[in-house]
């Protein structure tokens, strides 16, 4: 239609070479993304503003303060949910509105889906009944997890949100973390979002050398990308879902980033390149169970690598 600009046409009025990564990455988010994943690529990439974001992510929100309508794709159903709110989160924080009365109303649902130890489950039973990924067990009594409460704690510690909840939470993470003895790739990305945002500094960094050196011990990262048949998959995952240097070191200024050499943290980056899709996006590496969740989870996968490439320094336009 006359007068709307193609994506092609819009990368060039910004600057942006046609064919560069971002180009084609742009291309793939207008024909596949929600209109959330569309906004936050604005943001991110076009200069576009935060309150559009905000406006988008609205739409996942319930009256309980948390988030749900299946804002982590591969949970189905309006239900509000602790992957889905922390998800909401992640999306507050990328874009510096990760404060004010909307978080309060946030951790108020976080306390009253919390376990009796304070912390969250990775899903609460009112999924019951919803479509949800295969590999995603919906429980009566869910236990406390690491792996969903790590980055909800330590993301809310970057952002300088105090609140009743995160005094038992950070506790519950503090024993988890400094107690794990073996773990998979998920759970030590939760550990290190718990490292790197919470206040105690001298003690974190403990943690997190232990933890780099029980990575590397039980090859939970791929550190030649020519050879990922060489290192083990985590029980559970799909074949080939592997992760590497950048999943966990996602900026530089992480605490993961010292647990590899430069040339580890190269090699995993020019792998990262060379990723992305024929058609603009980048892959997903777990399991595909139906077609919607995947459509949905491939522009954010997208919108995640470009930021890692970015934030290490690598040209995207």
């Amino acid at each position: 239609m006359a007068g709307n600009p193609s994506a092609s046409s819009l990368g060039a009025s910004l600057g942006t070479p046609l064919g560069t990564p971002l180009a084609r990455a742009e291309q793939f988010v207008l024909l596949t993304a929600r209109v959330l994943e569309q906004r936050r690529f604005a943001y991110h990439f076009l200069r576009g503003g935060a309150e559009p974001v905000e406006a988008a992510l609205t739409a996942y929100l319930n009256e309980d303060g948390g988030y749900g309508h299946a804002l982590e794709p591969d949970l189905r159903g309006p239900v509000s949910q602790p992957l889905h709110t922390a998800h909401a989160l992640r999306v507050l924080d990328s874009v510096g509105r990760c404060g004010g009365l909307r978080v309060e109303r946030i951790c108020r649902y976080l306390t009253d889906v919390s376990t009796h130890d304070g912390a969250l489950p990775a899903v609460h039973p009112s999924q019951r009944g919803y479509p949800t990924a295969p590999f995603v067990p919906v429980v009566d009594h869910p236990p406390s997890e690491l792996l969903a409460t790590g980055p909800v704690v330590g993301l809310l510690h970057r952002n300088q949100v105090w609140h009743a909840w995160l005094f038992r939470a950070t506790d519950f993470c503090w024993a988890a973390v400094e107690n794990l003895s073996s773990s998979h790739p998920y759970e030590v990305q939760a550990a290190v979002a718990f490292l790197d945002g919470v206040p105690d500094r001298s003690r974190a960094e403990k943690a997190a050398d232990r933890l780099g050196r029980l990575v590397r011990e039980q090859r939970l990262v791929v550190l030649d990308p020519e050879r990922p048949e060489a290192y083990p998959v985590a029980p559970g995952y799909a074949p080939g879902e592997h992760h590497y240097p950048y999943d966990y070191a996602r900026v530089p200024d992480s605490l993961a980033r010292q647990w590899f050499t430069d040339e580890e943290m190269a090699r995993s980056l020019d792998h990262l390149e060379a990723a992305q899709r024929e058609d603009g996006g980048w892959p997903l590496l777990w399991r595909e169970w139906a077609p919607g969740p995947s459509l949905e989870w491939r522009p954010v996968v997208t919108i995640e690598a470009l930021r890692t490439l970015r934030a290490h320094g690598r040209k995207i336009d």
